[in-house]
């Protein structure tokens, strides 16, 4: 790896007072507390868990088979014992504590301090070959909703674009001198456009040369993705928050889905919405200045993001080596060394995106998350990096590495089954109580988030009332378990193919509802197909009752070609928003700019433009 980091050096807050150095100091044994009180509660569950399948798979004697299933479980488990103790934390924090998000983000209260905007923000939209009107549009609005305000001078806008197909290139130019020339020419000063010949560290790359080029001239920078939307007055709370709180170098508050005509969209984002708050309230709760970034829809202090931050170039020419591609959770790993915290607000506050509208869509995107979460492996020996900043770095690397592990498993399924069915006195209830344990810890931040909605006054009334609210979640547990299996496979053939160099290519991605054919799914999904007529028809003729335990976890298989149509399918999409089921508060009523991007035209899909 080369060595192009900036110097460790922790920077002094300025700003601070004795007295409120001492309450940080409180703060951080607090957070170390907590911290040692999760780490505690996981180990000790993840070693009592493991130890009772080692008890299950022990009797008969040790084979070559239940080693590895031990073992690929051992590398998939820690993911689900945590996102249980997170849902269950989150949980507790928003019904058994009285103001949870003091607890979680002391800090908060002074976004809602009407004190004067004295700072500069850039808002910035990166975008590589993406409908530019589509893309715009949004960004329109959010400076519309700026200027509502009455702060709107304190923002400036700037179109960041690496597209390299010329014909979308010119709809760029086209689409932002329209712009300009509908705001007047007092405000087309604040609107800039830049496009790069080359698109050298990705989107990462992009942002810092926005820093070397006009990151002098301001406090503050808003990087928005292609698909984001924000209103006004939340990007005014974390402006307050950051003037008052200069030692906070990224904040951000959840990132919700828009309303969504496809169905597969459209039914991901109930779930996520339901369970998020649990589990990032939750995880805020111990991780505290140490948190996560989603590299878009946050606020990021640009000095110490200019001089501390830049990513690093890995050694290797393979699909590990080069350009970070997951550059996010970097660069907060490096604002967090450079004695900034990183820190999130876990309350759902004016800050949207789309989601990918077909399961092969989610599917691109996940495996080059997955690339990118790979080549931190490179980066795990960094000097000077918080022990819970490595750690998370760690924790995003074994997020993918527990996906074949948990494939793998499966597709060792029916030699267990036949192993365990030669056994005598074999503790089948001891087995079932703990596959249904699993179950209940793998849903639990969906559980969390179904009772938190409950239990919230209104919050129920916001999803469509409690009938289309309990059907949305039947359907919504169905569909994650049938997008789950397809997606795991998908992801493990792509990290088998990573040992041989094959690697993402960064370009545009598809974020409006469109139908996919039975054909074209078959041609995307016929290895899930295949593997799952293979590992059914095993356990059907080896054990046709483990057959139907196993169905949760591979029945997505034999469905993939379906499922893919089905919920790309744009009947399928009007059908559930007729009925208003897996509705979001969006929908049921939507803010002043959900309403304006929903009155917008329907843009003209950006293949044909370019044609």
């Amino acid at each position: 790896m080369s060595q192009t980091l900036p110097s460790t050096a922790t920077l002094p807050v300025r700003g601070q007072s004795l007295g409120a150095l001492g309450d940080r100091r409180q703060t951080m044994l607090r957070l170390a507390r907590r911290r040692t009180f999760v780490a505690v509660l996981n180990v000790t569950t993840y070693a009592a868990f493991l130890s009772g399948i080692a008890y299950v798979l022990s009797f008969g004697g040790w084979s070559v088979i239940d080693i590895i299933m031990l073992t690929a479980l051992g590398v998939g488990l820690p993911w689900t014992v945590l996102g249980f103790w997170n849902a269950v934390i989150g949980l507790w924090l928003l019904h058994g504590v009285e103001d949870p998000i003091a607890s979680v983000a002391p800090f908060a209260a002074d976004g809602d301090v009407p004190v004067p905007i004295t700072t500069d923000t850039a808002v910035l939209m990166t975008l590589r070959n993406e409908d530019p009107d589509r893309a715009l549009r949004r960004l329109a609005i959010v400076k519309e909703s700026l200027d509502r305000t009455g702060h709107g001078t304190n923002f400036s806008y700037f179109v960041l674009s690496d597209t390299n197909i010329p014909e979308v290139a010119a709809l760029e130019e086209q689409a932002i001198a329209d712009w300009r020339a509908q705001v007047g020419a007092q405000d087309a000063i604040r609107i800039q456009y830049r496009r790069r010949a080359e698109n050298t560290g990705f989107k990462a790359g992009n942002v810092h040369d926005f820093c070397a080029r006009w990151g002098d001239r301001f406090d503050f920078m808003l990087p928005l993705d292609a698909d984001s939307l924000m209103s006004g007055d939340a990007i005014l709370r974390l402006v307050r928050i950051m003037q008052r709180h200069r030692h906070i170098g990224i904040l951000q508050t959840l990132v919700v889905g828009l309303p969504a005509d496809s169905a597969f969209a459209r039914i991901f984002q109930f779930g996520m919405r339901a369970g998020m708050r649990a589990y990032t309230m939750g995880q805020a709760w111990w991780t505290g200045d140490c948190g996560p970034f989603w590299g878009h829809n946050a606020l990021v202090r640009i000095g110490p993001f200019s001089r501390h931050c830049h990513m690093p170039v890995l050694s290797g020419s393979g699909p590990l080596g080069g350009h970070v591609l997951s550059h996010d959770q970097v660069e907060a790993t490096l604002m967090r060394r450079a004695g900034y915290e990183v820190r999130v607000l876990p309350i759902e506050d004016g800050s949207w995106e789309d989601n990918p509208p077909t399961i092969v869509d989610f599917m691109q995107r996940d495996v080059r998350w997955c690339q990118g979460n790979l080549q931190y492996m490179k980066l795990l020996g960094l000097p000077g990096l918080k022990p819970l900043s490595r750690f998370q770095l760690t924790w995003a690397v074994l997020m993918f590495l527990g996906i074949p592990a948990w494939t793998l498993m499966i597709a060792l399924l029916p030699a267990a089954t036949v192993d365990a069915m030669g056994i005598a006195g074999f503790p089948t209830e001891l087995a079932a109580g703990l596959y249904v344990l699993f179950f209940a810890m793998y849903l639990s931040p969906k559980i969390a988030g179904l009772i938190d909605v409950a239990l919230t006054d209104g919050g129920v009334r916001r999803y469509g009332g409690s009938v289309r609210f309990a059907i949305s979640a039947v359907i919504e547990l169905v569909f994650s378990f049938l997008q789950g299996a397809i997606s795991t496979v998908r992801t493990t053939v792509f990290m088998v193919g990573l040992l041989f160099g094959q690697k993402v290519v960064w370009g545009g991605q598809s974020r409006d509802a469109h139908g996919l054919s039975l054909r074209s799914a078959w041609n995307e999904l016929w290895p899930q197909t295949l593997f799952g007529a293979v590992i059914c028809g095993a356990l059907y003729a080896v054990s046709p009752a483990t057959l139907l335990w196993s169905l949760p976890l591979t029945a997505g298989y034999v469905l993939a070609v379906p499922f893919a149509s089905m919920t790309a399918s744009p009947t399928c999409g009007a059908i559930l928003r007729r009925l208003g089921l897996c509705a979001i508060p969006e929908d049921v009523d939507p803010p002043e700019e959900v309403r304006a991007l929903n009155a917008a035209p329907v843009p003209v899909q950006l293949l044909e433009r370019a044609a």
